[in-house]
């Protein structure tokens, strides 16, 4: 998977997000952080989560999205649970994805990190394609910004500890390393 100089996947599709800004001057990307997403909470195939990072989700469409009025998140990338792709934000910009956070002492994690949201929740098994496309997005990722090591490949649990739980207990963390070292 090829990104260009600025941070763009070129055989990812590309989604018009707002959702982003700037990262501050002379900041290094030096973390991954492994996310999950759902909408609602459980169900896969849904267009919400598109809607969410686009910034039109209708927040009527179901009685779980009330707390979803006004929010302004994003990811830099979201994984189908198909293994399919899809970009919101070039990894060159800063994503809205880790909130408050801290990693290795350093805080607001946005600043330097990349966001890669799952379609799953903390207890739905990811699939293949999912893991399959995760480790070659990664190794792309460690690649164009060679700061990101599998040592700084993370959770949003272990950025937010506490306040998240993502990606949770179904994620296979020595399955993905394991792949991470496999070559291409």
């Amino acid at each position: 998977m090829a990104i260009d100089l600025n941070g763009v996947l070129l055989a990812a599709q590309q989604r018009a997000c707002t959702h982003y800004d700037e990262r501050p001057e002379y900041t290094d990307i030096t973390l991954l952080v492994i996310h999950n997403i759902s909408l609602p909470a459980g169900q896969f195939g849904t267009p919400f989560v598109d809607d969410l990072f686009m910034g039109c989700i209708d927040c009527n469409a179901h009685t779980s999205f009330g707390d979803l009025k006004g929010l302004r998140v994003s990811a830099h990338c979201f994984i189908k649970r198909t293994g399919e792709v899809v970009q919101y934000v070039p990894f060159n910009k800063r994503a809205w994805h880790a909130g408050v956070s801290e990693f290795e002492g350093q805080t607001a994690c946005n600043n330097y990190s990349i966001g890669i949201e799952l379609e799953g929740t903390d207890t739905t098994a990811y699939t293949s394609a999912q893991y399959a496309s995760l480790c070659d997005l990664s190794k792309s990722i460690m690649q164009r910004y060679p700061k990101i090591t599998p040592s700084r490949i993370v959770g949003h649990c272990d950025i937010a500890p506490g306040r998240k739980t993502d990606p949770g207990l179904s994620f296979n963390w020595p399955l993905f390393l394991n792949m991470l070292e496999q070559p291409s």
